[in-house]
């Protein structure tokens, strides 16, 4: 019996506004694609906790047995500023400054994105398309649409008719906003727009003599919107109905909204049952931002090198910060707030490791099925990783408790507690040990700390009693703890 069949996944859907059971199109398999990066500059951590939360979202369904395919681009063109209608592409820009050709750009920036992801212990999705691999898609698509009648040339370029397009469907049903009062609210088109309507958003794009990327199409040399390459890639490798589409919450509109329109304009059909979107990270309160310098970035993070942060945190400390926070709830960036992280990250898995040296009983003074099951109801609850980390916390209780002859445990539900503290921790959070990630080799770090704990038994024998102060003392100033109990002496990383 496979897991997600004895559990009930209930995931907030966007575009109804509401929890939903979780119920994918085809039994036991989930169609899944993400907004990837636009590779123009190194990726921040507003950046990084969207893809962090689907990377949870991806691992949590894979752990409940469903066979995943999970499809995230690469933004490689067509990305213009100013909600992707005008200004300039950010590759060009970029390739400007830094005298590169775009694709150099792009191949920088994508294995910096990858790398970052690496160290967060992220893991890849199952396709990974580029937007210039499927200009083709995308140009069949601008086709389709025009002969729909949803969609019109002008000067080489072509552009979606909002207005039209509302005549028989819904623009602004995902966003919750209404149609009549976007046109209420903008203002008239200048004498130079091509559009018929402010609403209307580019499919198609002719490029200026200044474009470097660019592509022959039936309308001209161009190059694809922004919204575009969504819909091409969802669609080609996931079919024209999926199960989950996410992205940050500022895709929403108009980005997600016009995806929407472009594939009921299509295809005739709705693309995505749920709907699902990552709040922001903030930083001093405010919204992170490659554009305002309002950011801070991965590396800067994992080597102190800011003026933000009083030292150094590692990823996976930053990752077990995040996940501390609801994905759809705002969380702010501050050194507090790591610090606290890093601290109780830290008791988590001293009480892991301390599993292996726990004595059983006959009996359980705690029921481990119980517990195992609050772990599911939380993730159950729309990926709740914040309830999921407070109920590890309990059971780090537990396990302090059994080390201090408090607690009892069974056999048998030692085994469940261990198996089942591996799995969330490991492979639904997806958390790295930090020891053994700043060591190169965790037992050199244990190996040290025993023979000084060896030590100071000896000493404590001996009735040298100030010997053993000192290493206690000394190691409590590294940020080691000992601890004292019935069964020997244990150490935490604080």
């Amino acid at each position: 019996m496979k897991l997600f069949e004895q559990q009930e996944l209930q995931v907030y859907n966007s575009l109804s506004k509401s929890k939903e059971k979780f119920k994918p199109i085809h039994e036991g398999a989930v169609g899944m694609y993400v907004c990837g990066p636009t590779v123009y500059s190194n990726v921040h951590m507003g950046n990084c906790r969207t893809f962090l939360s689907f990377d949870l979202v991806f691992r949590y369904l894979k752990h409940l047995d469903y066979k995943v395919r999970y499809v995230r681009n690469i933004t490689d063109a067509g990305h213009l500023e100013n909600d992707g209608e005008s200004g300039d592409d950010p590759i060009l820009k970029k390739a400007r400054i830094e005298k590169l050709e775009p694709m150099e750009v792009v191949q920088k920036y994508t294995v910096d994105f990858h790398t970052t992801m690496a160290k967060f212990n992220a893991l890849p999705p199952s396709i990974e398309p580029t937007a210039t691999g499927h200009i083709i898609e995308q140009i069949q698509i601008v086709s389709d649409i025009i002969s729909e009648g949803y969609a019109y040339e002008k000067n080489g370029s072509v552009y979606f008719d909002v207005i039209k397009f509302n005549e028989d469907h819904t623009y602004g049903k995902l966003s919750g906003r209404n149609l009549e009062d976007m046109i209420s609210n903008t203002r008239e088109l200048t004498a130079q727009s091509e559009k018929r309507n402010p609403q209307d958003f580019a499919l198609w794009k002719k490029a200026e003599p200044q474009h470097i990327m660019h592509w022959p199409s039936p309308w001209s040399k161009g190059f694809p919107g922004w919204h575009l390459e969504c819909t091409a890639m969802s669609t080609k490798y996931l079919g024209n109905k999926f199960d989950i589409h996410g992205g940050g919450m500022d895709l929403k509109f108009p980005h997600h909204e016009c995806e929407i329109a472009q594939a009921e304009a299509c295809n005739h059909e709705s693309p995505v049952n749920v709907w699902m979107h990552a709040n922001m990270l903030t930083l001093n309160g405010k919204k992170m931002s490659k554009s305002t310098g309002n950011n801070i970035l991965p590396d800067e993070l994992f080597t102190g090198n800011n003026d933000i942060l009083s030292k150094a945190f590692s990823a996976t400390v930053a990752k077990f910060f995040m996940f501390q926070a609801h994905y759809r709830s705002i969380l702010d960036f501050s050194n507090d707030a790591l610090e606290a992280s890093e601290k109780g990250f830290n008791r988590l898995m001293d009480a892991y490791r301390s599993l292996d040296g726990i004595s059983t009983s006959e009996k359980s003074s705690m029921d481990i099925s119980a517990w195992r099951q609050s772990c599911y109801n939380a993730m159950n609850d729309d990926f709740n990783s914040p309830i999921l980390i407070a109920q590890l916390f309990e059971a780090s209780k537990f396990i302090n408790g059994l080390k201090d002859g408090n607690e009892t445990i069974s056999e048998k539900d030692l085994s469940i507690l261990k198996t089942t503290m591996h799995d969330f921790i490991f492979e639904v959070l997806g958390l790295v040990d930090v020891a053994s990630e700043n060591t190169g080799d965790g037992n050199k770090l244990e190996a040290a700390i025993t023979l000084l704990i060896s030590l100071r038994e000896k000493a404590r024998a001996n009735k040298d009693f100030a010997t053993s102060d000192q290493i206690r003392d000394q190691l409590l100033e590294a940020g080691i703890q000992l601890k004292d109990g019935k069964e020997g002496t244990t150490f935490s990383i604080q």
